[in-house]
């Protein structure tokens, strides 16, 4: 972490106009392919009968270990997604001039944890409120979002998202801010940062929920 002066974190909460995005490079990043907790992989191809899901929700060292915690996730990876520069590194999308945001591919068993199970702990592990930031940390690669794959995740996210706004604006919040997007390109982030909670168990942890429990949503019977 780095102490800004407002003016800086005013900055950095802008998205980057595209024209002035840094371009990245073609190289891609190389990351071991074995989960440092799970021991599953955390490059495709994943096992038949799993789903993806892609989530932001602030630093991604602490988002990936809430979901390499939960049951029915088979791996997860932390990487970069939302923005325009090529494959970039971790500082350049710390600068704020690449538009990505910090974010968490999560692999998951359907037949174990539901897409939505996974929105309603994506939800309640953050404040999705804050717009540009989370907690102190401040920019736009803390943004809030989600990137659905398909239409399916988009309504059930869309939802969800539209239950859980209810419920904290009872509690006196303000409006959810947190971004639903089709998936964008994926990045992978270095490997020091893929489950770095496990391999630094004491390691920097900036989420904080608000304490506001997200409703569940009953499902429409088939007709």
């Amino acid at each position: 972490m780095f102490f800004m002066n407002s003016a800086a974190k005013a900055q950095k909460s802008q998205m980057v106009n595209p024209k002035d995005a840094l371009p990245g490079r073609l190289e891609k990043m190389r990351v071991n392919p074995i989960h440092h907790a799970l021991g599953t992989r955390i490059v495709g191809p994943f096992p038949d009968g799993t789903e993806t899901a892609l989530f932001g929700l602030g630093c991604f060292w602490g988002a990936e270990r809430i979901f390499w915690k939960t049951r029915g996730v088979y791996s997860t990876a932390v990487g970069y997604a939302g923005g325009y520069t090529v494959n970039p590194t971790y500082q350049e999308v710390c600068s704020g001039q690449t538009g990505h945001n910090e974010v968490v591919l999560v692999v998951y068993d359907p037949s174990q944890i539901s897409y939505g199970d996974l929105v309603r702990r994506f939800f309640e592990a953050h404040n999705p409120t804050q717009g540009m930031r989370q907690g102190n940390d401040t920019g736009t690669q803390y943004r809030s979002g989600i990137y659905v794959y398909d239409d399916a995740q988009r309504t059930e996210a869309e939802a969800i998202k539209g239950a859980y706004e209810k419920a904290l604006q009872a509690k006196g919040m303000g409006p959810i801010t947190t971004e639903i997007v089709d998936k964008p390109d994926f990045y992978y982030a270095e490997d020091y940062h893929q489950a770095y909670l496990s391999k630094n168990p004491g390691g920097y942890c900036g989420l904080g929920g608000t304490g506001v429990t997200c409703p569940v949503i009953q499902e429409q019977p088939a007709e």
